[in-house]
């Protein structure tokens, strides 16, 4: 999904949903985390997208709280 498409589809849920989304990204980045610490990750760069996801998720959130 694009970048821009990802963002409209956020600031189209409700401040609710936008925090059970970011909990679960939270939980992917923590499991990610701990698969590369085993070694056990292959694709290296999911966490780099989840991160900037989680960031993407507060900045919505944010822009919410402000209006």
């Amino acid at each position: 999904m694009k970048t821009k498409d990802y963002i409209e589809e956020l600031k189209g849920q409700s401040a609710d949903e936008l925090s059970a989304k970011l909990t679960d990204a939270k939980k992917e980045l923590f499991n990610l985390r701990f698969q590369n610490a085993t070694n056990q990750l292959d694709n290296t760069a999911r966490i780099k997208d989840v991160r900037r996801n989680i960031a993407r998720i507060q900045t919505v959130l944010t822009q919410m709280s402000n209006q």
